[in-house]
């Protein structure tokens, strides 16, 4: 993988244009840093609410204050997308992540699919690898598969069943780009989550499993083949064998042709030949057991 040296963060692919643009991002931004101010602030203030109580109880039907901050930030999460939806900012990404011994590989055969392979045909223009960082080294690098609309669920399942049947990915989750210029990640103070769809609020895990067991299974069966597609110049040449030798292996045929007195002195010869050949094949079984 390419080392950043301060100028090369990412690595790109692009198709094509996406097919919408994201017009109102601007609008967007501004709407949307005002909602995560309030459901920050909200967050904070259930945690600190002592009229909350810590855990949800059957008795009373009081609400704990995991469940009330749940329902806080599972409204916010409905305005974010409402917000998106409204200023038409709603491009995102596929979120995977890659360990350096393998990157090169998944990235080559990603790249290549964007521009004229399965992913082709689905939703997905372009895509983006994390390089190695200036010093040290990386411990996983991300790999971003972008997507014009995160909210239409059906295009972002599509190009999510080829990343699993074709490419083999472990998928973290759809973020949209909104959520990443506001600066929306694991560790925000909201808690909000940092993903606008899991893999499993699309496809059933065992659907998942399925698609990339497909995948790897196909990989066990073109390593055989490959191997046994070599060209025909690269396996060695049968010996021809001298025609007496054959005639040797063919008793009635050398009983026919050769009379008995000089029966004796052919085969000998033959065994003389044979003996021969031995010692010439004898160096290179040794030399290659030496390989």
């Amino acid at each position: 993988m390419v080392q950043n040296d301060g100028t090369k963060p990412w690595i790109w692919v692009k198709r094509s244009a996406p097919s919408r643009e994201d017009t109102g991002a601007e609008e967007a931004l501004e709407e949307g840093e005002d909602l995560l101010k309030e459901i920050t602030a909200r967050v904070e203030e259930i945690k600190n609410d002592e009229s909350i109580p810590v855990r949800s109880s059957k008795k009373t039907g009081a609400k704990g204050k995991k469940e009330v901050r749940e329902e806080a930030q599972a409204q916010a999460t409905e305005k974010f997308k409402e917000i998106a939806l409204k200023h038409e900012f709603v491009s995102g990404k596929w979120l995977s992540f890659a360990p350096p011994d393998k990157v090169d590989v998944i990235w080559s055969n990603l790249a290549t699919s964007i521009v004229s392979g399965p992913l082709a045909a689905t939703a997905a223009f372009g895509a983006k690898v994390a390089t190695s960082p200036e010093e040290g080294t990386a411990t996983q690098h991300l790999i971003c598969i972008y997507m014009p609309d995160v909210y239409d669920k059906d295009a972002v399942t599509e190009v999510m069943k080829v990343l699993l049947r074709h490419h083999g990915m472990n998928l973290s989750g759809v973020k949209s780009n909104l959520y990443t210029a506001l600066g929306i990640d694991s560790k925000h103070a909201s808690g909000l989550p940092s993903t606008t769809w899991k893999t499993t609020a699309l496809l059933p895990e065992k659907e998942s499993k399925a698609l990339k067991e497909a995948y790897f299974e196909n990989l066990k069966a073109a390593a055989p083949k490959a191997a046994t597609d070599k060209p025909a110049a690269a396996k060695p040449a049968a010996k021809a064998q001298p025609k007496k030798k054959q005639a040797e292996d063919d008793p009635a045929e050398l009983k026919s042709k050769v009379k008995a007195p000089a029966a004796k002195g052919k085969r000998a010869k033959e065994s003389d030949d044979e003996d021969d050949e031995e010692e010439e094949e004898r160096p290179k079984k040794k030399k290659a057991l030496k390989k």
